[in-house]
């Protein structure tokens, strides 16, 4: 094994996770011949298959298994030696990986870049995913932060509160409820619902906010807010969405606001990590920004309003 690399690691530890080497190709932005060719180096150094192959499906063979533990390992350790020397550089230089929900995506990129603007020479990488994702990624030490307004339960995330984040329930304009001075969660029993998947942080925030007042019955479930949108204009159901993903389509009269009881429900973004992790000063520099920055509250708002 003296001879593997590091890349030749983590595409073995990509391929491993997803147990696809066309996702693991898109994920590190490979060709899946390039990745196969990885995989190849790497168990020639190994001396013993690392995958196995049963139909269409790939699996880790034992000594795979046993690859993949010190692996992570390895990759972890490199980590830590860039997070130590980023610390040493202080927050003007470094790397960041910040991982945002997809409501968010229509938020802080423009955060970001003024981020950057302000600490010159700082390297960013934003991942835009759902909720679960996020979760996972923190878990494998794969981003620095997470940002979303469901923050996970366990102890061993810490989580902080920084900003408003509104939730509306929106229909198509010509929607019978729409104009309806008060319309109770009871009004909607029997209405479709277009929503995000479960697992999603728009998903925790709409049982939060039904709060067993409201069961949803065979809702479309839809991992694409995009495509959501474009649903509910259709008139195809009414949905629970993040105020800041639908500004533009409010202004444009492609959607409208259901003036629901308690609506709209407010809840908070947080900035998330993992408790053991020591965040280098540009994460630390990170959250500083986002807690400093008043913007994010009058943004929350002027979406409602929109």
């Amino acid at each position: 094994m003296k001879n593997a690399t590091l890349r030749q690691l983590k595409t073995f530890e990509a391929v491993a996770r997803r147990l696809s080497f066309s996702r693991a190709a898109i994920e590190l932005n490979l060709s899946p011949p390039a990745v196969s060719t990885q995989i190849k180096h790497l168990e020639e150094h190994a001396g013993v298959a690392l995958f196995e192959q049963l139909g269409k499906k790939i699996y880790l063979t034992p000594a795979g298994r046993e690859m993949l533990y010190h692996s992570r390992a390895i990759i972890h350790c490199f980590r830590e030696a860039e997070e130590t020397l980023a610390k040493i550089r202080g927050a003007a230089g470094g790397s960041l990986s910040i991982g945002v929900i997809s409501a968010g995506g229509y938020l802080f990129p423009q955060l970001l870049s003024e981020f950057s603007n302000k600490h010159v020479g700082v390297k960013l990488d934003l991942t835009v995913e759902n909720r679960a994702t996020l979760i996972r990624r923190l878990e494998e030490n794969r981003i620095d932060l997470a940002i979303m307004a469901s923050p996970p339960p366990q102890p061993r995330f810490v989580s902080t509160p920084f900003a408003p984040h509104a939730f509306l329930m929106v229909a198509a304009p010509s929607h019978p409820l729409v104009g309806k001075e008060y319309v109770s969660l009871a009004d909607l029993k029997d209405e479709r619902f277009v929503v995000r998947e479960r697992g999603s942080d728009t998903w925790e925030a709409m049982q939060h906010a039904f709060d067993g007042q409201l069961e949803l019955h065979d809702p479309i479930e839809i991992g694409n807010t995009e495509a959501i949108k474009q649903a509910v204009s259709s008139g195809m159901g009414i949905s629970f969405l993040s105020a800041h993903t639908v500004t533009l389509e409010l202004r444009a009269g492609l959607l409208a606001v259901l003036n629901v009881i308690d609506f709209p429900v407010v809840r908070m973004w947080h900035v998330v990590q993992w408790a053991d992790k020591q965040l280098a000063p540009v994460a630390e520099a990170f959250k500083s920004f986002l807690l400093e920055d008043q913007r994010m509250h009058a943004t929350a708002m002027d979406s409602v309003h929109a």
